[in-house]
């Protein structure tokens, strides 16, 4: 970036805020996504609201690409920089602004780590549900930009679910304000949803308001041993038939049981084909009948071992070797592609089947495990982005599972976003109308296409070859 525009930015923000040396640019130039990188012009880190309504005027009047990021724990390349342009980072706004205890809501800057919120409203006996594996160093604000889930999604729903209102930077600078402390509003349109899950492609939020509910009164947590994929797939179908909404019903493969125990070393079963970590929360005494009938369940359908985890040390060591699943598979190869297709919770044990036979037909690596009782599997690939030949095996495993995962009536992402990695495939989901209108929801917002350019819409559409199911 030349030296005027350089100025004009410091101008805004003082210079050691604004970063533009080839470290800086590198370190900024990709995320969590394998096999996407470009180097922005510049980063810079605002603190607060004024200084990002400034940094957007400044961009619009010069063409300049905003891309707002977090953490760069996203999984679908939506926090690259791939045109290019000013990376927006938000450390200095992680502030918490409000706990307000009576109207059950919490008031936070976007650059707030997810698990501080959990710690603090907790302490105060108040509960807010979102928890993405990656919380301890996520930030609020990319989980409202990715609609993040997490373990406890079967039961209380996903980050939209909690947002009641936002503070936004809009690509003309106009701040705007949605929603507020209200237990009904509907003046005109839902414009807080639209924002969440947007992966700041129609503004920049720059504050957030949260709804809590109370903390739950107890919590027990168990884990099932099965012999076979399918036979933990249809537990998981029967426990929801029997209509029991469990607050976690977790799965894992046999290789991400292998990856996640010589990770963590708490004593998973190495042998064991297949894992449902399974969790509830409430009144003890629901909790209790609850536990005994998924128990029963798991054990009707093969489950060898059913154990309910002594004391919250133990169950706390469970939700971390689930939580760890990602980190402990990478450890294996040196690319880990780690994908999101979800279906019907009733397609669950088809789904995993699937997904076997695909790693067969294309001789690649596929360990899976995901939120089952959700229908959200997370089919990771180990393998090695160098070697050019497997890679193409990789690509056309991935896209065979979201044609699969959308023949069963699911969708190719329930919780990574879309980002630039899957935009080729959104096509596939919402058809050449649904492709118009988010456009059109773009072009209002963002005339220019200055924020976030290159994410949720790709400039062509994968060929999709429709299969024969079943």
């Amino acid at each position: 970036m030349d030296a005027r525009l350089l100025k004009k930015i410091e101008l805004i923000v003082s210079a050691q805020h604004v970063h533009s040396s080839t470290a800086s640019l590198l370190a900024y130039s990709y995320d969590a996504t394998p096999n996407f990188q470009s180097l922005p012009d510049v980063v810079v880190a605002p603190s607060n609201v004024q200084e990002v309504q400034s940094l957007v005027l400044l961009c619009a009047q010069e063409g300049i690409p905003i891309v707002p990021r977090g953490s760069g724990t996203n999984l679908a390349a939506g926090t690259t920089p791939t045109s290019g342009g000013l990376v927006m980072l938000f450390h200095r706004m992680n502030n918490i602004l409000e706990l307000d205890e009576e109207n059950l809501t919490i008031r936070v800057q976007p650059g707030v780590i997810t698990e501080q919120i959990h710690k603090i409203v907790e302490d105060s006996g108040l509960f807010y549900p979102p928890d993405p594996s990656s919380m301890k160093i996520s930030t609020i604000g990319g989980n409202v930009s990715e609609n993040s889930g997490g373990l406890r999604g079967l039961k209380y729903g996903v980050t939209k679910n909690y947002v009641l209102g936002l503070e936004v930077v809009l690509a003309n600078g106009d701040i705007m304000r949605t929603g507020g402390k209200l237990a009904k509003d509907v003046a005109g349109y839902d414009v807080t949803s639209l924002f969440v899950g947007a992966e700041g492609t129609l503004g920049i939020v720059t504050e957030i308001l949260l709804k809590l509910i109370p903390l739950p009164e107890t919590k027990q947590t168990m884990v099932a041993i099965f012999p076979s994929l399918e036979e933990a797939g249809s537990a998981v179908s029967a426990i929801i038939s029997e209509k029991i909404t469990p607050v976690t019903l977790e799965f894992m493969d046999n290789g991400t049981i292998r990856a996640v125990e010589a990770h963590a070393k708490i004593g998973l079963p190495v042998d064991a084909e297949a894992l449902l970590l399974l969790e509830q929360d409430g009144a003890a005494g629901q909790v209790q009948r609850d536990m005994k009938l998924m128990a029963d369940v798991c054990k009707h359908f093969g489950a060898v071992s059913v154990q309910l985890a002594q004391n919250e040390v133990e169950a706390e060591q469970l939700r971390l070797a689930r939580r760890t699943a990602l980190s402990a598979l990478a450890r294996l190869r040196p690319t880990t592609i780690l994908e999101d297709a979800t279906v019907p919770r009733s397609e669950i044990a088809s789904m995993v089947r699937e997904i076997q036979r695909i790693a067969q037909k294309y001789n690649v690596l596929i360990s899976t495990f995901g939120h089952a009782g959700d229908g959200n599997l997370h089919p990771t690939c180990l393998t090695d982005v160098r070697n050019v030949e497997e890679m193409h095996r990789v690509e056309a495993a991935f896209e065979e599972i979201f044609e699969v995962a959308i023949g069963l009536g699911g969708t190719i992402t329930g919780e990574h976003g879309v980002g630039e990695m899957k935009a080729p495939y959104l096509e596939w989901k919402i058809g050449a109308p649904g492709i118009q209108v988010m456009k059109s929801i773009k072009t209002a917002f963002d005339p220019q296409n200055m924020m976030n350019p290159g994410k949720i819409f790709a400039k062509e559409t994968k060929k999709r070859v429709v299969l024969a199911h079943g």
